[in-house]
């Protein structure tokens, strides 16, 4: 795929991203691509406040939504666009879902599963994806400082 295709999935992304700062959750949004038919297969943004769940990352909330729409928990044939790079729960999901491609727009130098921890392509595990950093990065992390700005 080209960067254009990239862009338009990680706009998807950066629309669910907004729906999580209109709710007061941190915003990070996610979709799930079909690699075969490019066509979205989930959707989902952070909603760890509203149903008071720490598990509730867009990314596990788009995992479970593709899983039970493909009937399969290997999501073999899909990618996953996150606005924010996954944490170390969402990688290793990523790991465990078998998907092969991940891109996120920015990455989290604290808590990143994939730049901090690697654990998406840690030579013990069973499964590594390919990954893509820095899809619209700016207009991503800008929405993102802009949401924690304007809570202090």
């Amino acid at each position: 795929m080209d960067k254009t295709v990239h862009e338009h999935f990680m706009r998807a992304a950066l629309a669910e991203a907004e729906k999580a700062a209109q709710l007061g959750e941190v915003p990070a949004g996610c979709v799930i691509v079909s690699r075969h038919s490019q066509t979205i297969l989930a959707r989902a943004h952070n909603q760890t406040e509203t149903l008071k769940n720490p598990t509730a990352h867009a990314e596990m909330l788009a995992i479970r939504q593709a899983a039970a729409r493909t009937g399969d928990w290997r999501l073999t044939d899909t990618i996953l666009y996150v606005t924010k790079e996954p944490c170390a729960m969402c990688a290793g999901a990523v790991v465990l879902a078998r998907i092969p491609f991940v891109v996120f727009a920015f990455s989290d130098p604290k808590r990143g599963g994939i730049s901090l921890f690697n654990i998406t392509n840690h030579p013990n595990l069973n499964h590594q994806s390919e990954i893509l950093g820095g899809i619209l990065h700016d207009e991503c992390l800008a929405h993102f400082q802009a949401f924690f700005q304007a809570r202090r």
